[in-house]
C-alpha cells in the first residue's frame, strides 16, 4: 500500500508538505524525507509519535533505542530503523508527530490523507508549500521571544543572585573556575 502523509506546523502556518511512502518502509525512511522536505540537518534526536484524535501521545519511535539507558518512558516506545510504518498506522486520518527540535518540543503534526494499493520504491515529497521553520531555536531567540511577550530579560535572569559574576562567563557560557585552591568535587 501506498501512504500520503501531510505535514504542517505551528511554526509557520504556511510551510507545508506531503509525503507518499510504502506502508511497509521503516519509520527512518519517513525521518530521512522529512529532513529532505524541510532542509534539515540529521544532527537531532528527533521522534514520531502515534496520536489519538486529541492529539495526545501514545506511542514514540526514537531515532536511537532508548531503553538502554533513560528507561522510565511514559510511552510504549519502538526505535525508527526496526519499526515499518504500517506495524503502528492502518487507518487514513490516523495522526502523528515528529519531533524535529526536542530540547524546545517543537514538531510538524502529521496525519495519514489517503492509502491507496501499490508499492512505492522510495518515498517521494509530492507536494511542498512555503519555507520551513528554523531546525532549532537559539537561546538569543528564545530571549527574544520571551522579552517580547513581556516577560524576563533572560540576560538580566542571574542579576542579584548571590556569588554570580559575569566576568566567570567565558563567551560560550561555560564558567571560568579558578582551581588554584583544588579542585572543588575531589572531596
Amino acid at each position: 500500500m501506498i501512504y500520503r502523509f501531510k505535514f504542517i506546523t505551528e511554526d509557520d502556518s504556511d510551510f507545508q508538505f506531503t509525503i507518499d511512502i510504502d506502508s511497509s518502509a521503516k519509520f527512518i525512511d519517513l525521518h530521512k524525507t522529512i529532513l529532505e522536505a524541510a532542509k534539515y540537518t540529521n544532527d537531532q534526536m528527533t521522534s514520531f509519535f502515534i496520536c489519538n484524535d486529541r492529539w495526545e501521545k501514545c506511542e514514540e519511535i526514537t531515532l536511537i533505542d532508548m531503553e538502554g539507558g533513560m528507561g522510565g518512558s511514559d510511552y510504549d516506545s519502538y526505535v525508527m530503523d526496526k519499526t515499518c510504518i504500517d506495524e503502528l498506522i492502518e487507518d487514513e486520518g490516523q495522526k502523528l508527530l515528529y519531533v524535529f527540535d526536542p530540547m524546545f518540543d517543537r514538531c510538524f503534526f502529521g496525519s495519514l490523507k489517503e492509502i491507496r494499493p501499490g508499492e512505492l520504491e522510495e518515498p517521494a515529497i509530492v507536494k511542498k508549500k512555503g519555507k520551513a521553520p528554523q531546525q532549532t531555536q537559539e537561546l538569543e531567540d528564545i530571549s527574544k521571544i520571551v522579552k517580547d511577550a513581556g516577560g524576563i530579560d533572560l540576560d538580566d535572569l542571574y542579576d542579584g543572585i548571590e556569588g554570580y559574576n559575569e566576568d566567570e562567563i567565558d563567551s560560550e557560557g561555560y564558567q571560568n573556575i579558578d582551581f588554584s585552591e583544588g579542585d572543588p568535587w575531589s572531596n
